[in-house]
This record gives C-alpha cells, structure tokens and sequence, in this order.
C-alpha cells in the first residue's frame, strides 16, 4: 500500500509532488557568505533523491543578521549565486525554499555596521554574547522594528528573483524572531510583550509584510518551537497561541521544531553531541561554547519523533497546514505523522546520511534511515567541507571553495 506521504499537497500558491521537506540545517557551504558550487550540489541531490522540497539553511536579511560570517545574505550580489541553484533543485522535480532569518542577540560576528550592540526584543545582558564578548544587547525601538521588518521583505523579493519557490521565515531555535516568542528573551512592556499571544505580535507582523510582497507567488512558511526545551522557556501550550496568531495572519505552512541555540541545543536534535565530535570544531569560539554547553546539558537518549507530543497540542489547535519535524527517520514514523493529521514532515540528518532515503522509501528499498543520530554532522559544518554525515565520503573542499556562478 503506497503511504499517503507520497501524494501531492498544497501550500499557498505551491504545490509540492510529495510530503517530504529536507529542513534547513546549516551547511557550511557559502565560505566568506558566498554560496559555493558544493551548496548547488548539496541541494540538486536532494531534490534529485525524491525530497518535494529543499529548504536552503540560514539566509541572513541583512549582513548584521548572520550569527557566522560564512553565512549568505540575502542581498544582491548572493542572486547569480542561488539562481545557479534553485535551477539545479528545478531540473530535479523539486521545489527550493529560502530560509530567511536574523540572528538579533546570538551572533558571533566580529564586527556590527548597524549598531553598537546586537539588536532582540529586550535589552540589558546578553547570554548569548557571553562566549563571543557581546555582553549586551539593545532593545529594539519603533524605528528598528519597521527597518528589520522591511528587511524581511526585501530578502523575501531577492529570494523571489533567485527563483526560489517558498520562504520560510525563521521564528525559532533563538534567533531574533524567537527573542520576541521566548519569555526568556521578552521582557518589553510594550503590546509586543506580555502574553504568548501578544509576544508573537512581532513576528506576525513580519509574516504579513512578506505575505503581502511575495505571498501571491511564493508559499510563505513559518518555524516556529513547539517546545524550549528549558524551564523558563516556552512551551507546547505557548506554541498553540503563537500559532493561532500566525495562522489568523495568513500563514501558509508551520514547521513545528524546538529547542534553543544558547539554552538547549540538545533539545533540538533529540540527543547528545558527542564529545570526538566536539573536538572536531575548528572554530575556537564554538568549540569553547559547544564545550561549556555539554556541562550542563542533560543526558539523553535519541528516540524516534521526539516532538510528537508537544506537537499534536499545536495539530489539535488550528487548521492549516503544519509540518513535523524531530527524529523522523522510518516510514513507518512518516506514516504515523500523516495518519495523525500532519501535513508533510520534515527531515534533517536521515537526509544528509542519504540524499537518496525518500527514492527509497517510495520504491521499496527501504523503510528505515542509516542515520545512527551520532550528530557529528552538526559540527561538520564547521569544517572546510561543510556539513557531511561521517558514515559517507568527504565532501569534495574544492568544491566548497568555488561560487557557484563561477
């Protein structure tokens, strides 16, 4: 009996042939923030191994939302580069997706043009900052919601011209759009903070700008944290009003992720990092903080669908369409997540273990990931290859180091 996974689905103006969606995980392939021919190759083998569509990780709207300085911006010269690649992902039968996000307060950037202190929803101490030396951040005024809100639009309308499909519009994991979310990171006092409700006024804000600017021609998604991951932080029942307000704006499509860069990065994968591959990173900075956060972080194990519970209370609260995204590896948990309700599912490292997994699933040829969820690929990315499952050959670093419309 053929999975329903393997039907057509809606998603605004979008349709996709097939549920299945590559998640943005971040690549490591736009050294010194230029997109390489390796991203190219990294995202036609997705679509080419039977995945609808490919989400390109990390798509900064502005050169002082990048965490990392080998990170794309949105701007006009990255257009050639990505156009080389939504072409490649076109010529597969697949859909690409641009991920358009801003860092706020969690940057490791050496230097900021736009101000003296990175920008999120509250001031005072930054957390996130500690490892890198940015001690403070600055709470974002009127004018800075309105300038980063257009931001959002413009990197939107360049996706657009680099002929990408979809956008989704990074509102977890930390990032300057989950600062206004979390309570952690919201403390205004303003009709932008307060309730869950009221703390995700911000970003439906910005979903409705890019809606109106591109929402016509390009399905417009949201990733949103169906749970923190950290006590303090927010939760599933969080989730469910954040996604009401985003579904009353329009939103075409909820990826439900979870977990925080700075608080809980195991919660978003499920599982540990191991230590040899803590080792592994080249970065001094990330390897310190990577370091200090496998302290304090919990022990626990890997398990399929990991999300699942916090995401049936955000299924069971609204109507459009949703994504589960967290440990999906087998079709059977692919079907488990289809027969539950869930629009499509989205698929991290089973992908990049094997490019190829949906072809398999659909033909028969397998019916479980390799993916042993060791997470050494997390760390890859920060190697002269980028991101790579280690049970596979090494990716080809020359390729890493040329544009991708050279």
């Amino acid at each position: 009996m053929t999975s329903s996974a393997f039907t057509p689905v809606r998603i605004g103006p979008l349709t996709l042939r097939n549920r299945f969606i590559k998640s943005a995980t971040n690549e490591g392939m736009a050294k010194h923030g230029v997109p390489s021919k390796l991203l190219v190759e990294h995202h036609r083998s997705m679509a080419a191994g039977g995945a609808a569509m490919t989400t390109v990780a990390y798509c900064a709207v502005e050169a002082d939302g990048r965490t990392f300085e080998d990170q794309v911006t949105l701007d006009d010269a990255s257009i050639p580069h990505l156009r080389v690649l939504t072409d490649a992902v076109h010529r597969e039968g697949g859909a690409a997706c641009a991920q358009i996000t801003h860092g706020g307060a969690f940057t490791f950037l050496p230097q900021l043009r736009n101000t003296k202190y990175p920008l999120s929803a509250s001031g005072g101490f930054n957390a996130a900052g500690v490892i890198s030396g940015r001690l403070f951040k600055t709470a974002m005024t009127p004018a800075d919601l309105d300038r980063i809100a257009g931001e959002f639009v413009a990197g939107a309308r360049r996706a657009r011209a680099a002929g990408f499909d979809a956008v989704e519009i990074h509102m977890g994991h930390g990032y300057l759009l989950s600062q206004f979310i979390s309570p952690k990171y919201n403390r205004r006092r303003d009709e932008y903070g307060g309730a869950a409700a009221q703390r995700a006024r911000y970003p439906a804000q910005v979903l409705r700008r890019v809606l109106d600017a591109v929402g016509k021609e390009l399905a417009v998604s949201c990733k949103i944290c169906v749970t923190e991951g950290f006590k303090g932080g927010a939760t599933a029942d969080d989730a469910v009003e954040v996604a009401k307000v985003l579904e009353r704006e329009g939103a075409h499509l909820l990826v439900l992720s979870g977990g925080m860069n700075v608080e809980s990065p195991w919660a978003i994968f499920g599982s540990n990092m191991p230590a040899a591959a803590v080792e592994t990173i080249q970065n001094p900075v990330v390897k310190f903080a990577t370091r200090l956060m496998r302290i304090w972080e919990p022990k626990i194990a890997f398990h399929e669908m990991y999300f699942l519970e916090h995401s049936r209370k955000v299924r069971a609260a609204v109507k459009l369409p949703l994504a589960y995204l967290g440990g999906a590896k087998s079709l059977a948990g692919v079907q488990q997540a289809m027969d539950e309700g869930f629009d499509c599912v989205v698929m991290g490292r089973a992908l990049i273990h094997d490019p190829d997994l949906v072809n398999k699933f659909r033909d028969g040829r397998a019916s479980v990931s390799g993916c042993t969820a060791c997470n050494e690929c997390v760390v890859s990315m920060y190697t002269p290859g980028g991101t790579r499952c280690v049970l596979r050959p090494e990716n080809d670093v020359r390729l890493n180091q040329t544009p991708a419309a050279a």
